[in-house]
């Protein structure tokens, strides 16, 4: 089966990213003004305590009118708790609001995620996607959350503050103004550079933590082709990339930190010159110097500020960018509107002419016909590539065919609802994906709301009550991530149980037995043997002690049926499943009479045996 190919890199589109801006600021329009309201009356109280310093000094202190400082202490003091009270009521407001809307963004995205096309997953890394759910959503903080606000805040605070420098001193505000526009450009232009070598820390360390955790996971691996040492080049190879990062961040922030510096610096320096001579002269008085330093340091928090958060909006509308290419990607339910509701299904299946191709002028399945009655077991046998598994994706509606069609019970399942229609559906895939939780909640998987005692009893026909019994906690055996704490054959028994508790119309099973020793396969083999009665079943396997009982055989050779029939009407043609046939007898007959050989893990891997 060819992959598809994985779409190139698209650059972010700053219209689509600010309508979905404008969408989200509408969306919390309440909350953003409240919170320009309280960032308002925040920023006013905190212009108290810098204001009242020029009359605490001139008229109060070199005055000595000490009601008058004490009046101004206590109206500096209630602004500071004002300020406070604002500051706690903001970030409650906002921030609570901000992290509210990213978990419901978080929540469509994932759920918008799940309703895609298998397609969509095979050409997209899943590392990928669970940063649009995670990272990308997280952007909105600054939209959202105080972002906007600080960044209206802050402008607003210049703007005032800028007033009274003019006002106290046009001279030394131009100079020092010229000054500040510096320490603004070097830092809009530190935060520009620095910001994509953060990305790329974070793109490291996922690289680095996702190769640690195979090495970890795959340890058996590792130890028996004695990569050890391979690994660890390749951990210290991430690990020194990871190190470069860091120390070009570090010392990224270092010079901006000697450039701040310096610059503040010239500010002191100039406003000390400046404003002394000016003090000298009498143009300006001792208090109206200090109140003029206060606010030079109003005008100056908000420049690297609004540089800060400006690049943070910037990164907010590339993410909301993605996150809109996901949320307006076609999903498998946008039809089902329009599709039928699925009648009573017998589970007849009839392929008329279909062909499949994942990439244009590369056939995967060609002109594709076959009947499977509603209660037949039909085989699917042949070489890799021939298209076995794409057929089973097309009865899954994992993809629709390019040419012909499918129907169920005489329904075009191109015109059926999907979720009904796979509700109708068991399967044991050949991978046995296993969520990290008990052998209960996995084998239950597929009925939610089962009871234990219909568990257990799916565990049973499935052979899993003899490996759970020698559990300390039993059924509720934690599996671990992909069910790594049990054996090949536990975790496919597993997956046969989950399959028999769906209690399905049709049944797919992809090598069902491949992981188990031959009397385990004899044993799940009488079990299925009995739950395919009365279900349509699809069978893809290897070994032909599966393969004899199918009410008929199909073998694919280059995406066509070659030959059709049960096993001894296919023995009898002398073609190719008679040389699949004589090609695995020996290994068939060597499995049978040395059962236990191959399959099971041994012991002191699963869990049954620790």
């Amino acid at each position: 089966m060819t992959a598809p190919a994985v779409p190139p890199k698209r650059k972010t589109d700053y219209g689509i990213a600010w309508a979905e801006t404008r969408a989200l600021m509408w969306q919390h329009r309440s909350t953003l003004f409240v919170g320009l309201v309280l960032m308002l009356v925040n920023r006013a109280a905190g212009l108290v305590l810098p204001g009242s310093v020029k009359w605490i000094i001139d008229e109060g202190m070199l005055g000595q009118d000490w009601a008058l400082v004490t009046r101004l202490a206590i109206a500096a003091g209630a602004a500071t708790l004002v300020q406070a009270g604002t500051s706690f009521a903001l970030s409650q407001v906002i921030s609570v609001a901000a992290q509210r809307a990213i978990t419901n963004l978080r929540r469509r995205v994932q759920a918008r995620l799940l309703r895609l096309p298998i397609s969509f997953f095979d050409s997209t890394q899943s590392g990928v996607l669970i940063n649009r759910v995670m990272n990308d959503a997280e952007g909105i903080r600054n939209i959202i959350g105080t972002g906007i606000v600080q960044l209206v805040g802050g402008v607003l605070t210049a703007v005032i503050a800028l007033a009274y420098l003019f006002y106290l001193n046009w001279f030394l505000t131009a100079c020092t103004l010229g000054f500040l526009a510096i320490f603004g450009g070097v830092m809009a232009y530190a935060f520009q550079k620095l910001r994509p070598i953060f990305r790329d820390r974070s793109k490291i360390q996922a690289e680095v933590s996702g190769r640690l955790g195979q090495a970890m996971g795959g340890a058996r691996v590792v130890k028996v082709y004695t990569a050890e040492k391979r690994e660890e080049i390749v951990f210290t190879r991430g690990a020194h990339r990871l190190f470069r990062n860091i120390a070009s961040t570090i010392t990224g922030t270092s010079a901006i930190g000697a450039i701040s510096t310096v610059i503040i610096g010239a500010v002191g320096v100039l406003i000390l010159v400046v404003g002394g001579r000016a003090v000298a002269d009498k143009t300006m008085t001792i208090g109206e110097l200090v109140s003029y330093i206060f606010f030079v340091g109003l005008v100056s928090f908000p420049v690297v500020q609004m540089a800060s958060i400006g690049t943070q909006i910037t990164e907010a509308f590339a993410g909301l960018d993605r996150i809109h290419e996901i949320m307006t990607t076609p999903t498998e339910d946008d039809d089902d509107a329009q599709r039928e509701v699925l009648r009573e299904l017998d589970g007849d299946v009839v392929f008329d002419h279909v062909s499949f191709e994942y990439r244009d002028g590369v056939p995967v399945l060609r002109d594709i016909s076959f009947t499977a009655p509603a209660g037949t077991t039909t085989a699917l046998v042949g070489s890799s590539g021939s298209g076995k598994s794409t057929l089973i994706s097309l009865i899954l509606a994992f993809n629709r065919p390019g040419a012909g069609r499918v129907t169920i019970s005489g329904q075009d399942l191109a015109a059926l609802k999907l979720r009904d229609y796979r509700a109708t559906l068991g399967v044991v895939l050949q991978d046995n994906f296993l969520f990290d939780g008990t052998v209960a909640d996995n084998i239950a998987f597929s009925k939610p709301g089962a009871t234990m005692a219909e568990v257990r009893e799916a565990a049973r026909i499935a052979r899993c009550d003899e490996f759970v019994a020698g559990f300390p906690d039993g059924y509720d055996t934690v599996v671990g991530e992909r069910g790594v704490r049990l054996s090949g054959g536990q975790r496919q028994r597993v997956a046969i149980a989950r399959a028999i508790l769906a209690d399905p119309h049709i049944l797919i099973l992809d090598e069902a037995t491949s992981s188990l020793d031959s009397e385990s396969e004899r044993q799940i083999r009488e079990a299925l043997q009995t739950l395919r009665q009365g279900r349509t079943t699809f069978v893809i396997a290897h070994r032909l002690s599966t393969i004899r009982s199918a009410d008929q055989i199909l073998v694919l050779e280059e995406g066509r049926i070659v030959e059709r029939g049960n096993h001894a009407q296919l023995m009898a043609l002398n073609g190719r499943y008679r040389v699949l046939h004589d090609t695995q007898h020996a290994v068939e007959t060597d499995l049978f009479l040395n059962p236990g050989e191959e399959g099971e893990t041994a012991p002191g891997e699963g869990l049954s045996a620790r």
